[in-house]
C-alpha cells in the first residue's frame, strides 16, 4: 500500500542517518573516557579499543530509542514543512492511520532492544569487569619499573627501587611508602627479592630501616632490620568476587527480591517499553510552526528524550533505595507516559481543545 510503504521507507531513511551520527558521537565520547580512565590507572592502556567496544555495545539500546525517537519526529516535521500530511489529511488519513505503519516499522527495533538490554547489557558489562579487575589485580610488584615512582592498586603505597636492578626477582635501593588508616611509614632497603611463603607472594627487604608515625600520637618510631618481609599479594587462591547487579543476567535478576537487583530489572525492562512510548510520543508532538523554526520540533523530542531517561534513573535509585516497588514505578512512569501520549493523539486526532471543550454551542432557533 502506497501510505505504509511511504511512511516506512521515510522512517527507515531518517533512523539509519540518525543512528549513524548517533553512534559516532557515542564512540568518540566513550574513547575519551575511556582514555581517561587509562590515564587514572583503572584500564589497561592495551586494552582501551576493547572497553570502548563493550561500553559502546551497552550503550546501543538507548541510542536506538533515541535514533527511533527521533526518526518519527524528525520524519513528521518533515511532511509537516512540505505539506505532504496535508495531503494524507485531505485523502481521508487521519493522524490515528499513521500509527499502525510506524508500529510495523518499529517492532524490529523494539525488539532488538529488548535483547541488547536482557541479554547483550550484562555481559557487555561482565567483559569491562573482567578487564578492569584483570588490569586491577595484578601484583604490585608488576607495577614498578625501575627508576620510576609507582603507586599501588589501592593507592595505599608508593614504590621506587633501583634502575640498576640484578633481575626480575630481585631490586636494589628499594623505597616504599605506606599509608594507612592513621599509620604513615616510610620503610628503605639496600636490597630485596620475592618469595612465596605458605601461598604468599612476599617482598624481603634486606639491610634497610623503617620509620612510622602515627597521626593520631606524636613522636617518630624508628626500627632498623636485617630482614624485613612485606606482603605483596593477598592469597593465590582467593575468593571469587561477588558479581554486580548490572553485570548479572536478567533471568537471575528474577529470583533476586533485593531492591538493587530489582531496580536494574526494572531498568532493562523499562528500555523497550520506553522505546515503544516514543513512537506514540512522537506522532502526538511532532509538528512544524513557522516562527519557531525548522528545529523547534527536534529540540522538544530532545527534550523529552532526556527528561525520560532521567525519570528512569531516578526511579532506578528510588527503587534501589526501596522507596518505591519496581513493578509500581514502571506503571506509573511508563503506563502514565503511554496514557499521555495517547490523550495528546486523540486530542490531536479529533481536533479538539480546551477552548473547544468549555466553549458552549451555538444553538439553532426554529423560525
Amino acid at each position: 500500500m502506497l501510505f505504509d510503504s511511504s511512511i516506512r521507507k521515510e522512517l527507515a531513511r531518517s533512523f539509519g542517518a540518525t543512528l549513524v551520527v548517533l553512534v559516532t558521537v557515542v564512540m568518540t565520547m566513550m574513547l575519551i573516557r575511556t582514555l581517561g580512565q587509562a590515564s587514572r590507572g583503572n584500564v589497561n592502556p592495551s586494552d582501551v579499543i576493547m572497553v570502548m567496544g563493550f561500553t559502546v555495545l551497552g550503550q546501543l539500546p538507548t541510542i536506538l530509542g533515541l535514533s527511533l525517537f527521533v526518526s518519527v519526529v524528525g520524519s513528521l516535521s518533515r511532511m509537516y514543512r512540505d505539506s505532504e500530511m496535508v495531503i494524507w489529511f485531505a485523502s481521508g488519513r487521519g493522524l490515528v492511520s499513521f500509527l499502525p505503519p510506524m508500529l510495523r516499522f518499529a517492532w524490529p527495533v523494539v525488539a532488538v532492544i529488548a535483547i541488547l538490554a536482557t541479554l547483550v547489557w550484562p555481559w557487555s558489562n561482565q567483559q569491562v569487569e573482567q578487564l578492569k579487575t584483570q588490569y586491577a589485580q595484578r601484583s604490585d610488584i608488576d607495577r614498578i619499573a625501575p627508576g620510576e615512582f609507582q603507586e599501588s592498586s589501592d593507592g595505599s603505597r608508593v614504590f621506587f627501587i633501583d634502575k640498576e636492578t640484578p633481575g626480575a626477582e630481585a631490586a636494589n635501593n628499594v623505597f616504599i611508602v605506606t599509608n594507612d588508616a592513621d599509620t604513615e611509614s616510610v620503610t628503605s632497603a639496600r636490597s630485596a627479592r620475592l618469595e612465596v611463603q605458605n601461598g604468599r607472594r612476599m617482598a624481603i627487604l634486606s639491610d634497610g630501616q623503617r620509620v612510622e608515625t602515627q597521626i593520631s600520637k606524636p613522636g617518630v618510631k624508628i626500627s632498623e632490620f636485617k630482614e624485613y618481609g612485606l606482603q605483596i599479594d593477598a592469597s593465590t587462591a582467593a575468593a571469587e568476587e561477588e558479581q554486580s547487579a548490572r553485570s548479572m543476567y536478567t533471568h537471575r535478576l528474577w529470583n533476586e527480591d533485593q531492591p538493587i537487583f530489582q531496580a536494574e530489572l526494572g531498568w532493562r525492562l523499562g528500555l523497550p517499553l520506553a522505546a515503544f512510548n516514543f513512537i506514540v510520543l512522537g506522532l502526538a508532538v511532532a509538528s512544524v510552526n513557522p516562527r519557531a523554526g525548522n528545529s523547534s520540533s527536534l529540540m522538544i523530542a530532545l527534550f523529552a528524550f532526556i527528561v525520560y531517561y532521567n525519570l528512569m534513573t531516578l526511579g532506578q535509585s528510588w527503587v534501589g533505595a526501596g522507596r518505591i516497588g519496581a513493578l509500581g514505578f514502571m506503571a506509573l512512569l511508563h503506563g502514565g507516559t503511554l496514557l499521555s501520549a495517547l490523550g495528546v493523539l486523540l486530542a490531536r486526532h479529533h481536533r479538539w481543545s480546551i477552548r473547544s471543550l468549555w466553549q458552549p454551542k451555538n444553538k439553532v432557533s426554529a423560525p
